[in-house]
């Protein structure tokens, strides 16, 4: 849809350097949507537009989920609701399984790359060793494949993952359109080129942005309490949710249902049915789980439930995408001043090929309750 609005229709950047932009988002930890999203608001209004850009695209289905868990928490237990949710567990099943089907179709194309997928399963499901642990390890085994062997990894992943170039027919569409306003031979705006000052003053913000919330939260109910916790939780999840939100997802179960006690695995899966069927990033699935996790637990004396829920829900959201911000903000400039020669695509293809492995294992996780 972003392609369709902002290349072909508004004409603001060209195929190439869309291509760019998704290429330097599929190499960050985090939802590449929203991030796409604020690095083109950046690219074509700077900060402002990059916060506008991000901001927006995340508000609706904050908002949604929002509502929607204020209802499950307090209707949940009808019979009329509890029948939806039972009907659409096994229905979330198999769409966790088809999207482990597809990845797996596009990336597994060598013996390796399939090992890396087993190993991933099994270092999760069987091992459960820290989800970090195991994207750190696809990734040497990449570098060090990349190195040695590269025909070990197969880099054909999707035509995203290739170098901005033309990818079929959309060059031969390019032909007959404008040129658009950042198009393949437009200078670097202004406001988009490297400044080491501008990059300094941009960590500084950042670590601001999320010092003084944890510092707060810290204030308020202690170093382990609740509102802490998550934002810690949610901010490790952030720094290494490779692969999309069905990657990560598997880590934010194993601390949120296992390690804190959050949420039930059984309302995990309705969480992940209800991000399912909301309009916005899969990820957001972090709020609901805020949420209960606000609802269930006493986190201030004399606060009401809802109001608890309502804290913890905006301590998620802001933990979980306050790194989105920071690395378009901190890196742009610099994917922008070296366009042409994002070279990590050996660690990338390996990582991919664990999160395949990850898909499977978060099916197994959600198996039991749901069967």
């Amino acid at each position: 849809m972003l392609h369709r609005d902002l290349v072909e229709r508004r004409r603001w950047l060209s195929e190439r350097r869309y291509l760019h932009a998704l290429n330097y988002c599929m190499l960050l930890p985090g939802p590449e949507a929203p991030q796409l999203a604020t690095y083109l608001g950046w690219l074509m209004h700077g900060v402002p537009g990059g916060l506008i850009a991000g901001g927006l695209f995340l508000a609706p289905s904050v908002l949604v989920l929002l509502a929607l868990s204020s209802v499950y928490a307090i209707w949940g237990q009808l019979p009329l609701l509890a029948a939806v949710f039972a009907v659409l567990k096994p229905a979330v099943l198999s769409i966790v399984l088809v999207a482990a089907w597809r990845l797996g179709k596009r990336t597994l194309h060598s013996p390796l790359l399939i090992g890396l997928a087993v190993a991933a399963l099994l270092a999760l499901a069987l091992l459960r060793l820290p989800y970090p642990l195991v994207v750190i390890g696809a990734a040497l085994v990449g570098v060090i494949a990349g190195r040695l062997r590269p025909a070990l990894l197969v880099r054909g992943t999707s035509p995203s993952l290739s170098r901005p170039g033309p990818v079929g027919t959309a060059d031969a569409t390019a032909i007959l359109l404008p040129p658009a306003i950042h198009d393949d031979d437009t200078p670097t705006p202004p406001h988009a080129l490297f400044s080491r000052r501008r990059l300094a003053v941009t960590l500084l913000v950042w670590g601001l942005a999320l010092l003084l919330p944890l510092a707060a939260l810290t204030l308020l109910g202690g170093w382990n309490g609740t509102l802490a916790l998550m934002a810690r939780f949610l901010t490790r999840m952030a720094l290494f949710s490779f692969g999309g939100a069905y990657a990560v997802l598997p880590y934010v179960a194993q601390g949120a249902v296992q390690q804190f006690g959050w949420l039930s695995a059984d309302q995990m899966v309705d969480g992940l049915a209800l991000g399912e069927n909301t309009p916005g990033p899969l990820i957001m699935v972090v709020a609901f789980v805020g949420f209960m996790g606000g609802w269930t637990s006493e986190l201030f004396d004399g606060l009401g439930s809802w109001v608890a829920a309502l804290a913890a829900t905006l301590t998620s959201v802001w933990f979980t995408f306050l790194p989105t911000f920071g690395f378009i903000m901190a890196g742009a400039p610099l994917v922008e001043a070296s366009r042409d020669d994002l070279r990590l695509g050996a660690p990338l293809t390996a990582i991919t090929a664990a999160v395949v492995g990850v898909i499977v294992s978060l099916a197994v996780f959600f198996a039991g309750p749901v069967l």
